[in-house]
């Protein structure tokens, strides 16, 4: 796993074991990614939700390009304990809050909006259908916000009220979501 921008350009972190509950997002979609994301946001401005997040790469990639509040939630022990460690080696322990817990019992309480979320939940999720619902039914996006969700070709959300678009990467599919300010779908 690597950081394709920003300051922390180029570092290398691998998880420490080679049967994690993981997939991180290949550099190729994620690079494409992030090149929308540069297009729309400024990142400096920005508060971040990374749902999932697993080994912690697309948080450090947002602070890595001047995000400064980040939150990260996954509840895989060994996910937690990685992405403390390298939030201390790459000293942003204070952009970053790391919440242990079961991603959909956060939804429910988080309390507040994000301007970008990010979701990469096990493609095999039996409730993997059901985030996009959540995300909007708890209102976790700011007005204006995105919310992008990683899945594979057995999932299509074309259909879903708050969607406007994908894009491909091999078999990795970002679909966006945003409420349009003022209220309604797109």
């Amino acid at each position: 796993m690597r950081i394709i921008g920003g300051r922390f350009k180029g570092r290398r972190f691998e998880p420490p074991a080679k049967n994690w509950p993981t997939r991180p997002t290949t550099d190729f979609a994620k690079e494409g990614l992030f090149n929308i994301l540069l297009n729309h946001f400024d990142f400096s401005e920005l508060k971040v939700l990374d749902l999932f997040g697993g080994t912690g790469n697309h948080s450090y990639e947002f602070i890595s390009r001047g995000c400064t509040d980040v939150t990260y939630v996954d509840k895989f022990p060994g996910c937690i304990k990685f992405v403390k460690r390298t939030a201390q080696k790459l000293e942003i322990e204070d952009a970053l809050r790391i919440v242990r817990g079961d991603v959909f019992k956060f939804i429910q309480t988080a309390g507040q909006q994000y301007d970008y979320i990010f979701a990469g939940p096990p493609y095999a999720l039996p409730t993997i259908d059901t985030v996009p619902d959540e995300v909007f039914k708890h209102q976790l996006l700011a007005p204006g916000g995105w919310f992008v969700m990683e899945h594979n070709p057995n999932h299509d959300y074309k259909t879903h009220p708050y969607y406007f678009q994908e894009r491909h990467y091999g078999k990795t599919i970002f679909s966006f979501f945003r409420e349009e300010v003022g209220g309604g779908a797109n």
